[in-house]
């Protein structure tokens, strides 16, 4: 018997052990190959994701009391599962007219440099100082510095307040500010250095292109010619947080709303919405970076950054989103 009971150990330690341990490698390594959600700790709201170069990015709002929100970090990620914490890109301290609320940061890259567009005070009326800025740097991680020493929108136009910008290049190479709150959205071209803007044919400034249900949060990509405008709906406070868009053959529309695509899911979380969208560089291949709010959480600011394929029937419509706590498979770039 005690025989028995060694040869019995004996093959548990060389043979079963062995085979334990590389089944459950194999099971931590499948688990390093999907994203999950959240994509990283902390409260983090409205995610402008960006490529740049081999490179993810995400630069959100940190998400706190309006009086705390007086910088912003920013995230980098080889592959979607992995991702690196930039902090502090901007504060306050770097842009002399803003005090508290930045919001919703949106980047792009022109010739060597990083241009951070981003709200700040949420301003209720003209007589206000705030609106929407804009930050200038060498590098995707900062540090950010202020480019014009004041507001690039500091008033009220058509209803909207001047947040939650979002910056698109059209394929003719013209740059347009797509901003709004208060369920007003605009649209303004911008000059080419991104000091101002440009008027459009009939000498206006901007333009309302406000859809049906439009609350804020505007986002707009090209897809086979057409052009996609999204936004969010609802209250960024509550569970029905959503995602809608449009399509036009313009980028200013006229923009006829579609469908709702990214709302809350009951048994995995609610609140989500104020999104951005990655497309794989020569590749018809989708993803929505987008916040939401975990089920154990009631606090309006409790919102983390999470991210999944978003995909197109046929006729090009756009699927809704299924919520994962998964996420995504690592996407390397290279």
């Amino acid at each position: 018997m005690v025989r028995l009971f060694k040869c019995k150990v004996q093959y548990i330690a060389k043979v079963l052990v062995p085979i334990v341990l590389c089944l459950w490698g194999s099971i931590a390594q499948a688990q390093k190959q999907l994203s999950g959600n959240p994509l990283f700790p902390g409260w983090y709201a409205d995610p402008e994701a960006a490529l740049f170069g081999n490179t993810y990015w995400i630069y959100p709002t940190y998400s706190a009391p309006y009086n705390k929100q007086v910088f912003m970090d920013a995230f980098s990620s080889p592959d979607l599962v992995t991702w690196t914490k930039h902090s502090h890109i901007i504060d306050t301290a770097a842009v002399k007219w803003a005090k508290r609320a930045l919001w919703a940061p949106a980047i792009v890259k022109k010739g060597q440099q990083y241009f951070l567009f981003f709200g700040a005070n949420d301003i209720q009326n003209d007589s206000a100082t705030g609106g929407i800025g804009v930050a200038v740097a060498n590098r995707p991680e900062g540090p950010f510095k202020d480019y014009l020493g004041k507001p690039l929108v500091g008033k009220f136009h058509h209803g909207a307040q001047p947040i939650d910008q979002f910056v698109f290049k059209d394929k003719d190479g013209a740059w347009y500010l797509i901003y709004g709150g208060w369920r007003h959205c605009n649209i303004a071209r911008l000059k080419n250095d991104f000091t101002g803007f440009l008027p459009f044919k009939d000498g206006t400034l901007f333009k309302e292109i406000t859809p049906q249900g439009y609350v804020e949060g505007p986002v707009m990509f090209l897809r086979n010619g057409k052009y996609y405008f999204m936004w969010s709906e609802g209250g960024w406070t509550g569970p029905d947080y959503s995602v809608a868009y449009a399509v036009a053959d313009s980028p200013a529309g006229p923009f006829k709303r579609v469908a709702k695509i990214l709302q809350q899911d009951p048994k995995i979380a609610t609140g989500a919405g104020h999104h951005s969208v990655i497309k794989i560089p020569g590749k018809d291949e989708w993803y929505i970076v987008y916040h939401r709010r975990p089920l154990t959480e009631k606090d309006g600011n409790a919102r983390e950054t999470c991210i999944e394929r978003m995909y197109f029937n046929g006729d090009g419509s756009i699927k809704p989103v299924v919520l994962t706590n998964t996420g995504v498979p690592a996407r390397p770039l290279r």
